[in-house]
Parts: structure tokens; C-alpha cells; sequence
């Protein structure tokens, strides 16, 4: 598995946030690489549907959340960046 590729597009490899947690040859800074970037291209879809421009995909932000959550990845939802993308 290329790595930097699938950090790069991580739903060119996976469906769901849980499938990278699943796949047992990535180590817990990869997972955690993986997980981050599809946050930030979560958040960058959810300013996009804002703005009236995005897609008709549902956001899987919460998913993503979530699946951080389980690496024990720090997840602040209480104080909002100054955007979006944190």
C-alpha cells in the first residue's frame, strides 16, 4: 500500500473512517495520518456546502470524529476554530 497515497485520497482506498482502523498493516501514526487528512477534507466539503458548492454526499465528519476518538486522538469539539479547517 502506498502510503502517501492514500493520505493524499484516503477514500481512494477506503469507504468508511472504520475500514482504516480495521486494516491491520498501518501502525497508529498512519491510521492517525489517514484520519486527519479525510477530517480535513470533510470540513473542507462542509464549508464548500455552505457556500452552496458541494455534492450531494452526506458529511461522514462525525464518523471520522469518532474513529480518531478510538485511537485516542485528542478531538477538540468545544472550541470552534476560527475556521472550519481548524
Amino acid at each position: 500500500m502506498d502510503i502517501e497515497k492514500v493520505t493524499l485520497n484516503p477514500t481512494g482506498k477506503f469507504k468508511h473512517p472504520k475500514d482504516v482502523l480495521a486494516e491491520r498493516s498501518l501502525t497508529h501514526e498512519q491510521k492517525t495520518q489517514i484520519l486527519k487528512r479525510w477530517e480535513y477534507d470533510a470540513r473542507e466539503l462542509e464549508v464548500a456546502e455552505e457556500e452552496n458548492m458541494g455534492g450531494d454526499s452526506p458529511s461522514i465528519l462525525g464518523e471520522i470524529l469518532d474513529a480518531l476518538r478510538s485511537l485516542n486522538v485528542k478531538v477538540d469539539t468545544e472550541h470552534s476554530p476560527p475556521t472550519k479547517q481548524g
